[in-house]
């Protein structure tokens, strides 16, 4: 497989990285992180309605645009480079893919149009207590039948934009099964009896995390079991390349930052761009931000194109996007100097969004591990 990016995709980004820069400044980030929601309704209306980024890889016929993932991909990394405050992450990759993968085609025709439009916001609930993503054997949190439908009982922690989301696309277990045997999706509505959702704190503000305990919980199934642990692992897939692809934008806005800024600090009446190890930090940190963007737009040419190794290179992006994410952000606070920790500079808010990105959808272990697993599965 080779890969570049089409005319007409450098074009979407041009017009997406236009959009963001004017929509999501620095100044703008700050306002929103410290907000109960979080975003700003009237940008996330024009992001899903003007610009159509609420239904990129929807089909057509359920409102979408069509799009394959590198499309996505294309937008998750102009949102990392502008740390967007939105729930694109949450809503239209997340809890969509797993409507797209899981659902029924009356139920895709029921929830996807207010999705795409931006009209409804879903978060999707996995990570229990211990805080793993992909380990679904660990569910805990049961669905019991109730006359036309299930109840839900439990507690699901982790929940990205849980405390907005409209409706909640939940992995639970049937009582009485065991493995992956008993997992299914199941929808919940925001506001029913028996939900509670609570803000978590977390060291990345501009990304809200919630817990919801479930007590008698009414809920419907999205489909059934049997299709539901497929769909679960396709859309974690897909969450992983679009974070990857996220925390590439975000480490190349951080490494941006740090060239710019040394081209213009003085020392010893010189740029310390003009230093050798300050030099040879900064080739470092390129050639970590370009191996990590190789690994995330192939692994989203790879889902596009449907390849038998899309699972084995979403978690080799994952992984090593996390890593690069990471390294940059600690050695662009490093090379900002004493004004780099202060909480008036904006680099500590990509180091907070590198960090929390590191262990959303389990952390750079747990993908090593599973790449290798999958390798030796594949051959």
């Amino acid at each position: 497989m080779q890969f570049r990016f089409t005319d007409e995709q450098e074009q979407f980004r041009s017009v997406v990285r236009r959009f963001l820069s004017d929509k999501s400044s620095m100044t703008e980030v700050r306002r929103l992180m410290q907000t109960k929601e979080g975003f700003d309704r009237e940008v996330w209306r024009q992001l899903c309605e003007d610009l159509g980024l609420g239904g990129l890889h929807v089909p057509e016929t359920y409102g979408g645009s069509g799009f394959g993932f590198v499309e996505v991909g294309i937008v998750a990394e102009e949102m990392g480079r502008s740390l967007v405050c939105s729930p694109y992450f949450g809503s239209s990759v997340l809890a969509t893919s797993a409507i797209v993968h899981g659902a029924s085609k009356a139920q895709k025709s029921a929830l996807l149009p207010s999705l795409v439009s931006g009209k409804t916001i879903a978060c999707l609930a996995i990570a229990e207590a211990t805080g793993h993503w992909g380990n679904i054997d660990s569910i805990e949190l049961t669905a019991k039948k109730f006359d036309n439908g299930f109840v839900l009982n439990g507690e699901k922690k982790f929940v990205l934009d849980g405390h907005i989301a409209d409706i909640v696309i939940v992995v639970a277990r049937q009582p009485g099964t065991s493995g992956i045997d008993g997992i299914g999706l199941f929808v919940v509505e925001g506001t029913a009896n028996g939900l509670q959702r609570r803000v978590l704190d977390t060291i990345d503000e501009t990304r809200k995390l919630s817990e919801l305990n479930f007590t008698e919980v009414k809920a419907q199934a999205l489909n059934d079991a049997e299709d539901a642990v497929a769909a679960i692992a396709r859309t974690l897939d897909e969450g992983a390349i679009a974070l990857a692809n996220e925390m590439v934008g975000g480490a190349q806005a951080l490494l941006d930052s740090v060239v710019e800024y040394a081209q213009l600090r003085m020392q010893f009446g010189r740029v310390i761009g003009s230093f050798q190890a300050v030099k040879h930090k900064c080739a470092e940190m390129l050639l970590d931000v370009e191996l990590a963007k190789s690994s995330a737009y192939y692994a989203a040419e790879a889902r596009a194109e449907n390849d038998p190794g899309t699972p084995a290179l979403a978690s080799l992006a994952k992984a090593m996007t996390a890593d690069a994410y990471m390294r940059t952000a600690i050695e662009c606070i490093q090379l900002h100097g004493g004004i780099g920790f202060t909480w008036d500079h904006n680099t500590h808010l990509w180091y907070k969004r590198a960090k929390s990105s590191e262990v959303l959808l389990d952390d750079p272990s747990y993908h090593r591990e599973r790449y290798i697993s999958l390798q030796e599965v594949l051959g």
